[in-house]
């Protein structure tokens, strides 16, 4: 499968059980009815390796020399997109909340980074990536995501590519509609 569609990606959601529906707590702090847990999608290696290569494809022109991931969610799909596209891959991790470089992760002045991410509603992990690479006076050419949630109306800063650009409903939590009100929120994980 050369050209990934929507429905392949959706497909792959769905079978791994990692479309989910409900009432979810989302990062930002929204509620939503659809929660894409990308973990259940990309433990199954065929997945990540098809994910990789139509996200990595969308990402070439950028012609990266680093690609970075957020943890957790940019973790596996941001080193498959590195492996494909044949450069280097280094992540953020979370300290007190807050991104931050460790383990020796180096950027240096001009680098061409793309970052990489599993899921963005309102892209706040993202933000705090492009930060830390601006911080290193690195250029951030692209933002690869597998889900965009937002439709394309995330203002992240930088072009952003995703393999399933869709409009998930969100709401504020004091202002669900009523079939929310009566099922309890869950935060599953990012």
């Amino acid at each position: 499968m050369s050209d990934v569609t929507k429905e392949d990606i959706l497909q792959i959601f769905k079978k791994s059980g990692a479309l989910l529906d409900g009432h979810f707590i989302l990062r930002s702090g929204l509620r939503s009815r659809q929660f894409f847990q990308c973990a259940l999608a990309l433990q199954d290696m065929p997945s990540v390796e098809l994910l990789g290569k139509a996200l990595a494809n969308k990402l070439c022109n950028y012609s990266p020399v680093t690609v970075l991931a957020p943890a957790m969610g940019g973790l596996v799909i941001g080193q498959e997109v590195a492996r494909q596209l044949g450069v280097r891959f280094i992540f953020a991790e979370k300290d007190n909340d807050s991104l931050v470089l460790r383990r020796g992760f180096k950027i240096s002045p001009n680098e061409k980074i793309v970052i990489v991410e599993d899921v963005v509603t309102k892209g706040g992990r993202v933000a705090e990536a492009i930060s830390i690479v601006k911080k290193h006076q690195a250029e951030v050419c692209a933002i690869g995501v597998v889900v965009d949630r937002s439709n394309g109306s995330a203002n992240i800063g930088a072009p952003m590519e995703s393999l399933l650009s869709m409009t998930v409903e969100t709401f504020n939590p004091d202002s669900l509609p009523n079939d929310l009100k009566d099922i309890t929120a869950i935060k599953p994980g990012s």
